[in-house]
């Protein structure tokens, strides 16, 4: 198995969105790099949801029920998507500073280009992050 992060920004799509859906195929990804990670999910990886912008947080845990595909929103054959649902919510939100200050976490991706929407995440990085939510 492998971990993730994905980032949205709440306005556009949000995690309680991700939990009313259900379900959703993750659009819009126009960055090789995002791309190439994508491409690399595996159906049961998890997956940190991350609202962007204002909050900066990590607020759920949500999964790959698809592996990747055409991205119906573009003709263009280079972008993908991945189908997620979500698997739970943290317990409180994880903040991007307290990301930052915890010095296990000091070469995270997140940490290292914060600007990266779809990035991978080590496991232990993702044990750090859970348990810094309870």
């Amino acid at each position: 198995m492998n971990y993730w992060l994905m980032k949205s920004e709440p306005g556009t799509y949000s995690w309680d969105d991700l939990v009313k859906d259900k379900q959703t195929f993750w659009d819009g990804v126009r960055n090789y790099q995002a791309r190439n990670n994508m491409k690399e999910m595996k159906v049961g990886d998890l997956i940190l949801f991350y609202h962007s912008v204002n909050e900066k947080s990590v607020l759920g845990i949500a999964k790959v029920v698809k592996e990747s595909y055409q991205d119906p929103t573009t003709d263009d054959d280079r972008w993908v998507v991945v189908d997620i649902a979500p698997e739970q919510a943290l317990k409180r939100p994880v903040k991007l500073d307290e990301i930052k200050n915890e010095a296990r976490l000091n070469q995270m991706v997140l940490v290292r280009n914060s600007r990266l929407s779809v990035q991978p995440v080590k496991k232990e990085e993702f044990d750090i992050i859970i348990g810094m939510s309870e």
